[in-house]
């Protein structure tokens, strides 16, 4: 089994799953026992700014905070999850290329909107998840694309555009894609 870990998973046109329709997600962990990722382009319908206050409503609102916040997938929706530029200074980082990590921990939430935060950065709640073979599966069901992922897709890119940026990026037109699986 080749890793997908660092690829971006991009939902078919025909995707049977409604929540996954038209996602782009970024693969964290692939291997034996499963698969992690982080949908980028599906906002939860709040702002960092309305999030952090949760959090701590001492904390003050912030013009470069008014981002959305996004569903990083159905699993543990209340989990909030930072994929970032590289930084080594937060309590729970973990290192998933030498252009992006993901920390976890309530450190850099706390740290956004000032000069200790990354340069770039997306806050999820929640993640995607596959059982062992799963994304593989559906992967051969021609359920999902995979591209190596791409920062500028993930930090410049605006959210309402990644899933055509993604699919741009494998050179082909999305529209003449047919969703029957074929072998030669």
């Amino acid at each position: 089994m080749e890793s997908l870990e660092n690829q971006l998973l991009i939902a078919m046109p025909a995707m049977g799953d409604p929540f996954f329709d038209r996602t782009v997600t970024y693969i964290c962990e692939h291997n034996d026992d499963g698969a992690m990722g982080l949908i980028i382009n599906l906002s939860v319908g709040l702002t960092l700014n309305e999030l952090l206050e949760q959090v701590d409503s001492e904390k003050p609102k912030l013009p470069s905070l008014e981002q959305s916040v996004l569903t990083g997938g159905p699993v543990a929706q209340e989990r909030g999850f930072v994929l970032h530029s590289p930084q080594n200074c937060w309590s729970s980082s973990l290192a998933l290329s030498e252009d992006v990590m993901i920390t976890t921990s309530k450190d850099i939430l706390m740290a956004l909107g000032t000069e200790q935060a990354p340069p770039q950065f997306m806050v999820t709640l929640g993640y995607a998840g596959w059982g062992p073979g799963q994304l593989e599966k559906e992967i051969s069901e021609n359920s999902w694309l995979t591209t190596p992922a791409d920062t500028d897709i993930l930090f410049n890119t605006p959210i309402k555009d990644r899933w055509l940026k993604a699919t741009e990026k494998l050179g082909i037109d999305i529209a003449h894609l047919s969703s029957d699986i074929g072998h030669a």
